[in-house]
């Protein structure tokens, strides 16, 4: 979250009453990131306070940016020239929005001299505040003040430290939407704490529907990068030349309907991190502009001759086998060493059952909370024999084919209880590849295909008693038999016994 605070200063009524443009607006409307929160303070002119909340907020909604949390606050303040009461209110409400906030932006233009010096004082003991400023012009501006005020800076930084050291750390924070009960589960996220901790490019690997860019949002969130942007793109879902702009930006003229200078999402990224989630789809005309990205921190614009200089970690991921691609050919093996120096590989579902309940119960949660809202809707929850009912599922498309599932079977059902029953019938028959690889075998090669043959019967008889259950009439219709006593002799025969 990104929050503003400022104190309301005589000129920002003032150009209020000529409908013009003051700090606080100036900074609403120009900061490179919107603010979603706008804290502003005073200790005057109540009267004017609820006309200026509406002023800011008609002026921001005219440029498309949050306008719903702009409120005025009432500073306990002695006079707007007294340091110790206006230091109580300062310090209480940076340590409060500090905590609330990603990015917390400080206005050094409204206000007295006093506001301004003891926001700074203040202000400058954590961590994720930055000053902005504006100029008679109108023109916003980023402070740095690398100055060491004394006293006040170091007993502000000390109380933080010392906040920081009884508070959860960041990296924590980051990880805590990843379920991991999971051994699986959990090596894989001490793995990525430690590669977020890091500035290497990381790769995650893993089936479609297990939360690649959920782990590439926590890695981000847990690394140093964590105040600056993360931007996301997924490179199978743009043509060749629409991602060329899409990342690296282009000029005005380009090509057709390039009307401007456009910054592509390494520029916008710069400072922070870019995830290119599917990296697997990128040409191979792309993938040389990304390694050069990668080596040397250089981008072209689409059309530009100039070199543009970025600083931005890269995470990938992909469902396919990058190893396998290149071996192909169809992805440079210098790129794919480049990315592979953090490996990530994500678990799928059917693998971390431990974790499946958890996941299970947040997913119905997160349903129930969106139906609440309908007077007609009644919450639900799923049954004993559902959850089984789950947990037998290979959900070969992860989390992604689990939550689909979940919410077609709220859908359907009008009961409070969702049964096995209600989750097999909002099941989607997949297709199954029975495509068969062609069979070699050289003149002294020799095999028992009976052998070979009770092996793949075992195997699907096995997938079709845990699938359905274990209840025989319905593994046998998934295995195309003739009913349920064929089923019975096939396991005798294969020594498999029948679990109720």
């Amino acid at each position: 979250m990104n929050i503003l605070l400022t104190w309301l200063g005589n000129k920002d009524l003032d150009n209020m009453e000529l409908d013009q443009s003051a700090a606080i607006v100036t900074l609403a409307t120009k900061s490179s990131q919107p603010f979603n929160k706008i804290v502003i303070l005073s200790n005057q002119q109540e009267q004017k306070w609820h006309r200026f909340e509406l002023f800011v907020q008609k002026r921001m909604a005219t440029i498309g940016r949050p306008a719903e949390d702009i409120k005025i606050y009432n500073a306990d303040i002695v006079s707007p020239i007294d340091y110790s009461s206006i230091a109580t209110v300062t310090e209480k409400w940076i340590s409060k929005l500090s905590e609330e906030a990603d990015s917390l932006c400080i206005n050094l233009t409204s206000g007295t001299p006093a506001m301004t010096t003891l926001s700074v004082l203040i202000g400058k003991g954590k961590a994720n505040t930055q000053f902005v400023q504006t100029t008679p012009k109108n023109e916003m501006i980023y402070v740095d003040i690398p100055i060491d005020f004394g006293q006040e800076y170091v007993k502000s930084a000390s109380k933080n430290i010392a906040n920081t050291a009884t508070s959860e750390p960041k990296i924590e924070q980051a990880f805590s939407k990843l379920t991991a009960k999971s051994v699986q589960m959990q090596n894989v996220v001490n793995k990525a704490k430690k590669i977020a901790a890091s500035e290497v490019p990381a790769l995650i690997l893993g089936e479609t529907g297990t939360g690649k860019e959920l782990m590439a949002t926590a890695i981000h969130k847990g690394s140093l990068r964590a105040n600056k942007p993360l931007k996301v793109i997924n490179c199978g879902a743009f043509a060749e030349n629409l991602v060329d702009s899409t990342l690296f930006g282009h000029k005005k003229g380009a090509f057709t309907g390039a009307e401007k200078d456009h910054p592509g999402l390494f520029e916008q990224a710069d400072g922070g991190t870019l995830f290119l989630d599917e990296v697997g789809e990128l040409t191979p005309e792309i993938q040389v502009k990304l390694l050069r990205a990668l080596q040397q921190g250089e981008i072209n614009r689409l059309g530009d001759t100039q070199t543009t200089n970025v600083d931005v970690r890269v995470i990938a991921a992909t469902h396919k086998d990058l190893s396998k691609l290149v071996e192909e050919g169809k992805f440079r093996e210098d790129l794919f060493y480049r990315l592979a120096v953090g490996i990530i590989q994500m678990p799928a579902l059917r693998e971390r059952i431990e974790d499946t309940t958890v996941i299970v119960n947040q997913l119905v949660e997160q349903i129930n909370k969106a139906g609440s809202k309908h007077p007609d809707y009644i919450s639900k929850n799923i049954s004993e024999k559902g959850i089984k009912f789950i947990l037998s599922q290979p959900w070969q498309g992860n989390i992604r084919e689990l939550w689909s599932t979940l919410n077609r079977a709220f859908l359907w059902s009008d009961s409070q209880t969702i049964t096995e029953n209600d989750l097999s019938s909002a099941m989607i028959n997949r297709a199954k590849n029975e495509s068969f690889t062609d069979v070699t075998l050289s003149y002294d090669d020799k095999l028992d295909i009976t052998q070979l043959v009770d092996k793949y019967k075992k195997a699907y008889v096995l997938a079709a008693l845990k699938a359905s259950g274990n209840v025989k009439s319905h593994a046998a219709q998934m295995l195309n038999l003739k009913d349920h006593q064929t089923l019975s002799n096939w396991m005798k025969r294969l020594n498999i016994k029948h679990e109720k």
